[in-house]
């Protein structure tokens, strides 16, 4: 299983930054960041110097969308780092929240989100792509590698992943819905005449450290709040009795509105609806044994990546305590004597 850590962009840029260089120190494999560009600072423009200042890991978005960039400046911005810096870079997308809410903006279609996976995968991978009539390539890229993993929750959405993804970013880390959303993206996959174990499977949720659970789940409320947005959308669309995992959509029926002003931040103040259970089937939280153990089972199931937010106060010591017990246990051990 590899490793990846989600930072949000606040300033100062240095903390992003440093904290990147530490994830990597500590064996971390991937560093992922929100990209809601008014909410918080340009993540490209961070993950420049990050990779300057680093050797291994690779750096994208988790996730951006097909609606506030240009889909031929995404894979230019992609392509331009992967010349600077070695093919270090990943690209997490999906329809759309945050970064396109906060304008009063809607998720884009599905439609929308496969083409541009399209043209953003061939124009980042250094070749050619049909895009609005004309045929295009980047005259200057050459051996630039790219892979695109969806964010997906409903069931198009998933199929989609299924059929065009490298990979599948679950936001969340329950074991029940991951098994359920692993089987129907493979299932899209094999119905595609792909092969279905030819995709991977990164489960991202906060991952916090430590033995106070009251403490640990008010840090960590709000991502229940966040993929509550997501939900809603599910249940808007499909309504309550659809195939989506019950586990996932009943927690919403409290959920009243959501402030995008705190968006990521532990502690805020629409939340309250997420009740303790959901904070610890959706996060890994507790110690490290039990972190192992929980990524363990996920680990069975075929996950690749865990991918944990830090958006909480326990940073240092959580990426400590990954780098020190929980990545190396989880890694395959090669013996130095048979």
């Amino acid at each position: 299983m590899e490793f990846g850590t989600v930072l949000q962009c606040n300033p100062p840029a240095a903390r992003t930054i440093a904290l990147a260089k530490k994830a990597e120190e500590y064996g971390f494999d991937y560093v992922w960041t929100f990209d809601s560009h008014l909410l918080w600072q340009e993540p490209y423009v961070l993950y420049s110097q990050i990779l300057a200042e680093t050797r291994r890991i690779k750096v994208g978005p988790m996730v951006t969308n097909p609606a506030t960039r240009d889909w031929t400046v995404t894979a230019s911005l992609y392509a331009t780092l992967n010349q600077m810096y070695g093919n270090r870079t990943i690209c997490g997308i999906g329809r759309g929240d945050s970064a396109v809410r906060v304008s009063n903006g809607s998720p884009t279609t599905l439609k929308a989100l496969r083409e541009s996976i399209h043209v953003i995968r061939e124009l980042a991978n250094s070749r050619a792509v049909e895009y609005n009539g004309t045929t295009l390539q980047f005259p200057w890229s050459q051996d630039s590698e790219l892979e695109i993993w969806v964010a997906a929750y409903g069931p198009m959405a998933l199929k989609l992943t299924g059929e065009v993804g490298d990979g599948f970013i679950l936001q969340l880390a329950d074991l029940d819905i991951a098994e359920w959303m692993i089987n129907t993206v493979r299932s899209a996959a094999a119905a595609a005449g792909r092969d279905p174990m030819s995709v991977k499977f990164c489960v991202a949720a906060p991952m916090y450290v430590g033995e106070d659970w009251e403490h640990m789940r008010n840090q960590c409320r709000w991502f229940g709040g966040m993929v509550g947005n997501h939900v809603a959308d599910i249940v808007n669309k499909y309504g309550a009795g659809s195939s989506v995992p019950q586990a996932l959509t009943d927690y919403i029926a409290g959920r009243e509105s959501y402030d995008y002003n705190e968006h990521g931040r532990a502690g805020n103040t629409h939340t309250s609806f997420v009740p303790d259970d959901i904070v610890d089937r959706f996060c890994l939280l507790g110690t490290a044994e039990q972190h192992i153990e929980k990524l363990e089972k996920f680990k069975a199931l075929g996950v690749t990546q865990f991918a944990g937010y830090l958006q909480h106060d326990g940073k240092d010591e959580t990426l400590r305590a990954y780098g020190e017990h929980i990545i190396p246990a989880l890694k395959d051990q090669v013996l130095a004597r048979l």
